[in-house]
């Protein structure tokens, strides 16, 4: 297990270096520089920021000095912002876009797998048929037309939740529902049809000829093996939730990290750009990670292959 373990740790690290190196050369392969919409800077103090920014060095040496600050986790200053750093900008955005991100995450998870266990043990009858009826519709509707549909319901008809920002358990209602919809039908459709797939194994047949109870038969023996591919893609899903949604953190006027990527592909600001794809990239290779060790937490047997193989 050591072994893996290590060979996955320098796995992750190569996946990450080749993440930054593709970013920053594609960053800086887009024409012009993050001063040229300055039309009142001249020339010369234009010099001095470029300067500053060591954007007048030779591209492998910002290069260089990247990594060099990547090493002690210093992203560097904003650009646009000079007065705060990158870190700081992901230090104020991330608890607010991680927040958001928990509190969907475990909506949609525990009301997706419920759903498709539900429609599971209903099999092609009236609940099974309007479960996955709704979970089609999740898939379908993009989070930000059902995050208009939510706004247009409940804050301007009915007037009963709040639109915007991020202040009480009454303004994190309707950007969460917006976008655990998605995800919440994709793990249900998912536990629907793995579900399926396990109640008719051998092993199911064995436990209720033994007169087990449906409780414990569907929980205790069914529901274990039936999660493993809702955890094959939970990483993915998770990593995209908890690093906080572009569109929806626009929409709901939510001070999270999307805010701040937004700005600063708007304002090019090269720093922030690439602190928050190095800290969205990490986060996901480590997600990754956490769903295979999540596997032999799921399945002995997986532990079992290992330790056969050694």
């Amino acid at each position: 297990m050591s072994t893996y373990l290590l060979k996955r740790l320098v796995s992750m690290v190569i996946t990450l270096w080749l993440i930054i190196t593709l970013t920053f050369f594609l960053m800086h392969a887009i024409p012009g520089s993050p001063f040229n919409e300055e039309r009142n800077t001249s020339e010369a103090v234009q010099k001095n920021l470029e300067a500053h920014y060591h954007l007048d060095e030779p591209l492998m040496v910002q290069y260089g000095l990247y990594l060099k600050s990547l090493m002690t986790l210093d992203f560097g200053p904003s650009i646009t912002k000079p007065s705060q750093t990158v870190n700081d900008l992901l230090s104020r955005g991330f608890p607010i876009s991680f927040e958001l991100g928990m509190i969907t995450l475990v909506i949609a998870v525990i009301s997706g797998i419920t759903l498709g266990i539900v429609a599971a043990l209903r099999h092609n009858g009236f609940i099974d048929y309007m479960a996955m009826t709704f979970a089609v519709l999740g898939i379908s509707i993009p989070n930000f037309v059902m995050a208009t549909m939510l706004i247009k319901q409940f804050a301007v008809y009915w007037e009963i939740l709040p639109v915007a920002t991020w202040q009480s358990w009454r303004h994190m209602i309707l950007p969460t529902l917006a976008l655990a919809t998605g995800p919440m039908a994709i793990i249900a459709r998912l536990t629907r049809s793995s579900m399926l797939e396990v109640l008719t194994q051998d092993y199911i047949r064995t436990a209720r000829a033994k007169g087990l109870s449906p409780w414990k038969v569907v929980f205790k023996h069914a529901l274990r093996n039936a999660l493993m591919p809702v955890v094959t893609i939970l990483g993915t899903l998770a990593a995209g939730i908890l690093t906080g949604t572009f569109v929806i953190e626009q929409i709901f006027a939510i001070p999270g990290m999307g805010k701040y990527f937004v700005e600063s592909i708007n304002q090019r600001d090269y720093p922030v750009i690439m602190g928050t794809t190095v800290f969205y990239s990490a986060f996901l290779i480590v997600m990754l990670f956490l769903v295979d060790v999540a596997y032999g937490l799921l399945d002995p047997r997986i532990k079992l292959h290992k330790k056969e193989a050694r």
